[in-house]
């Protein structure tokens, strides 16, 4: 049978593509979730990739994803280095794993991104290898839920 992932994304990724693509990238988000629901299929993985700009509706999705999940990648946007709401639902979920995603290396640029909420309650953390962290999450993913 096979497992959900969830693919949850936060505030302005629905921007990707038109939004700094010198940092990430040309994809869209519509072509990252292609490739996720593609590298799905190949780990033998359904997804469930959403996005949503509004930090209550990720936390709702997090809830919903302990109760349906067998894990989560989970690019917060910028609720990364805000949300303690995110990082307690993290916990609320904990034992199922959680994995912080982001395209860009955050520890390569600003200051205020070095910090992460999310990342003590996650079971990993994967940046700054482009859209292409996503597929590596679900990799992750699929060996963390064997």
């Amino acid at each position: 049978m096979s497992k959900t992932i969830f693919v949850l994304n936060g505030p302005n990724l629905n921007m990707l593509g038109k939004r700094e693509p010198g940092i990430y990238g040309g994809k869209t988000l519509a072509d990252i979730e292609a490739d996720c629901q593609k590298a799905g299929a190949d780990l033998g993985l359904i997804v469930d990739f959403r996005q949503s700009n509004h930090e209550g509706m990720l936390v709702d999705w997090l809830h919903e994803a302990g109760e349906k999940a067998a894990g989560v990648a989970f690019n917060a946007g910028a609720y990364t280095h805000t949300s303690v709401a995110l990082h307690d639902a993290i916990r609320a979920i904990s034992p199922l794993p959680v994995i912080e995603v982001h395209i860009s290396n955050v520890h390569a640029r600003e200051e205020f991104r070095h910090k992460s909420m999310i990342a003590p309650a996650a079971k990993g953390v994967i940046c700054g290898f482009g859209p292409h962290s996503y597929i590596l999450a679900l990799h992750a993913l699929k060996t963390l839920t064997q």
